[in-house]
């Protein structure tokens, strides 16, 4: 047995394959339309370097599974590994993330969580030591 991929319920698709794709860098593998199962529409994004992958899921009004949102519904967070957290998360800020409160600071530079457009949090993290000292968020 071996994960293969994570689902998120999104609000709004194609803000959410905006910021996944244009923002995090995933790219769109498929997407599929199962809206006369009752169901949604999905898209597929893969991670190039490490293969894994997130489905973005969105559904229609008239679906059984298009409950009331509230972010995160039972998703803590999704984890990206990058070089400099610092450095990312000034990044991410520009380009339109917005932050948790969680900043690079209070994790002494390791760690920073932003959010997707629905509220979910996601998590950038180093393995290795901060290359800078802390110049804010």
């Amino acid at each position: 047995m071996y994960l293969k991929y994570v689902g998120i319920r999104v609000t709004d698709l194609e803000r959410s394959v905006k910021f996944y794709t244009q923002l995090l860098g995933l790219k769109e593998e498929r997407r599929g339309d199962s809206r006369k199962l009752g169901l949604g529409i999905w898209v597929l994004l893969r991670d190039e370097q490490s293969g894994e992958r997130i489905e973005l899921n969105w559904y229609p009004e008239e679906s059984k599974y298009a409950t009331p949102y509230a972010p995160g519904e039972a998703l803590d967070h999704v984890g990206f590994v990058v070089d400099d957290v610092r450095t990312t998360y000034r990044e991410l800020l520009a380009r339109g993330a917005e932050p948790t409160g969680v900043t690079p600071d209070e994790t002494e530079g390791w760690t920073a969580f932003v959010e997707d457009p629905d509220g979910n949090w996601v998590e950038i993290f180093q393995t290795t030591p901060p290359k800078s000292e802390p110049e804010g968020p």
